[in-house]
């Protein structure tokens, strides 16, 4: 039998053995609220002021939660969303031996297509990678309608419509920080390693010569431990200066996914140490780590969406960020609607 038929043998049967374990949230309440409380705190004055305020820092702290809160909603609600908050990579960064993290397809119709030749699918193997990318796309836009109502406001004459805009600007901004809130969080679960690999509650049924454990430990670590051990202040002590990605969005979290797969073996070498058993230090570096780079890159995120809405366009018919900016269209009709 050659390595690809072991492997695809040995991720197969892990699949129907492990499967219950993507039932847990990729880090607990603490942790995803943490996420998104330093990523806003830490956003750029560039950034649209109505992120940075106290409130807004507590609400996407708090809105960062939301997908876990949301399940148990209904079948068919929690087939469909709850595969958004992982990915089965194998050691390789290959999904079942099909599709590379490194090289995935533009769309998750393809992507489940090319996944379909390896006999399995998205809604099993997870696609993380297109819920953050789905959510930086919206957040781009949700950003370029804010820049186009900015602009309009000041310049409209007729009350009547002036008026509508500014309410239009009230509402885009609690929509955008809504958008944000929760796309957050599948960027914050992209920062847990046991989220982003096929030995995601234990090694699984796998080669294992250096014999980690097959114990569920996936809980135990994002939720109990961070809970009890990690700060908020550790945290914010462990991030990361600014580094934006300025490749396409696909690319970046193509990088990001593949940094955390990296941190996959490290956790269950630490775990074998005896890393995660109370208060161990080496056990709140870890776990401290990794909510930072998820902070980090979430801050990250969102400065290079609000870069891209600069380019955008909005509204129907089609206006662009630029034209209305500089002046050259009154961008009413295509924000009201001229149906």
């Amino acid at each position: 039998m050659s390595v690809f038929s072991v492997r695809a043998t040995a991720i197969a049967g892990a699949i129907l053995l492990l499967a219950p374990a993507h039932q847990a949230m990729a880090w607990g309440a603490s942790g995803h609220r943490m996420i998104g409380q330093l990523a806003a705190a830490a956003l750029p004055e560039e950034t649209p002021a109505f992120l940075r305020t106290p409130q807004a820092i507590q609400d996407l702290g708090e809105l960062q939660r939301e997908p876990d809160r949301w399940r148990g909603s209904g079948k068919t609600h929690d087939t469909t969303r709850d595969p958004a908050h992982f990915v089965d990579a194998d050691d390789d960064g290959r999904i079942m031996g099909g599709p590379s993290l490194n090289n995935l397809p533009l769309t998750r119709s393809e992507y489940d297509a090319a996944l379909g030749k390896v006999g399995t699918d998205s809604w099993r193997m997870g696609y993380l990678p297109y819920a953050i990318i789905d959510g930086w796309q919206q957040l781009t836009e949700d950003f370029a309608y804010w820049r186009v109502l900015k602009a309009a406001i000041p310049r409209e004459r007729d009350p009547r419509r002036k008026a509508w805009l500014e309410r239009d600007l009230a509402r885009r901004e609690a929509l955008t920080i809504n958008d944000l809130g929760v796309w957050s969080h599948y960027v914050g679960d992209a920062s847990q390693p046991l989220h982003v690999t096929i030995h995601y509650n234990g090694w699984g049924a796998f080669p294992n010569p250096h014999g980690y454990t097959q114990e569920r430990v996936h809980v135990p670590f994002e939720s109990p431990f961070v809970r009890r051990f990690v700060t908020i202040d550790q945290v914010r002590a462990a991030m990361t200066p600014p580094r934006l990605c300025e490749d396409a969005i696909e690319i970046c979290t193509a990088r990001y996914l593949a940094a955390t797969a990296a941190t996959v073996e490290p956790f269950y070498i630490l775990q074998k140490a005896g890393g995660f058993v109370n208060g161990d230090a080496r056990g709140r570096a870890f776990a401290s780590e990794r909510l930072a780079f998820g902070a980090s890159t979430l801050r990250d995120l969102v400065v290079t969406a609000w870069r891209a809405s600069a380019k955008g366009k909005v509204g129907y018919p089609a206006v662009t960020v630029d034209q209305v900016v500089g002046g050259g269209v009154d961008p009413y009709e295509a924000l009201y609607g001229d149906d």
